[in-house]
């Protein structure tokens, strides 16, 4: 199967999204026995490739319907317990579609037979979703597009430019004081002189 390439980059698809677990067997029960991935791959490693640093780990990957995977690092010595606190959606989130939304309900059914609180469906006018948690304080939602899915992509992408010009201005004052300005105008500096 080929992927269609549709942007000017020619990147054609996700291969994998990676995040650090508290646990992989945890883990694994989440996304294999209640979301029905296919944990297709477990590599232990005693060091990072490409820097060499003495770490040992383990990197599992589940796999979904479309080839491409979400992955996890299983890192006890450097994992902060912190870390695994529930996390605003803002911050991180998973979203694998379902086939269509008789799907994503069975989905909902499925994962509340495992004991997992599931919520939803959230209207989301090109999507509809339901929300959990995984175990590592990750949420993960489960989508499907609405019949307006694309008109809706199509109207917001034509109008990009012009809201984020306007939410850049609206905002730049209130995101110089927080994180100041140097860190705001990145764009084609050496990483070399980059700071933060």
């Amino acid at each position: 199967m080929t992927t269609p390439i549709t942007t000017e980059s020619g990147l054609r698809s996700l291969h994998h999204a990676a995040f650090r677990c508290r646990d992989a067997e945890q883990t694994r029960w989440f996304y294999e026995d209640v979301l029905g991935m296919k944990a297709s791959a477990g590599i232990v490693l005693d060091e990072v490739p490409g820097t060499n640093d003495p770490v040992p780990y383990m990197h599992i990957f589940f796999e979904m319907g479309d080839t491409n995977f979400v992955a996890f690092f299983d890192a006890p010595s450097t994992a902060d317990p912190a870390w695994f606190k529930r996390k605003d959606s803002f911050d991180m989130h998973i979203a694998i579609q379902a086939r269509d939304e008789a799907h994503m309900l069975e989905m909902q059914q499925r994962i509340r037979s495992h004991g997992v609180s599931c919520l939803g469906p959230v209207e989301h006018h090109f999507v509809r979703s339901v929300y959990m948690y995984d175990p590592n304080g990750i949420q993960v939602e489960i989508t499907t597009r609405t019949a307006d899915h694309d008109r809706i992509l199509a109207e917001e992408g034509a109008a990009l430019p012009q809201v984020l010009k306007a939410w850049t201005a609206q905002t730049r004052a209130e995101k110089e004081a927080k994180f100041g300005a140097e860190v705001l105008d990145r764009r084609g500096k050496p990483q070399s002189e980059l700071k933060g």
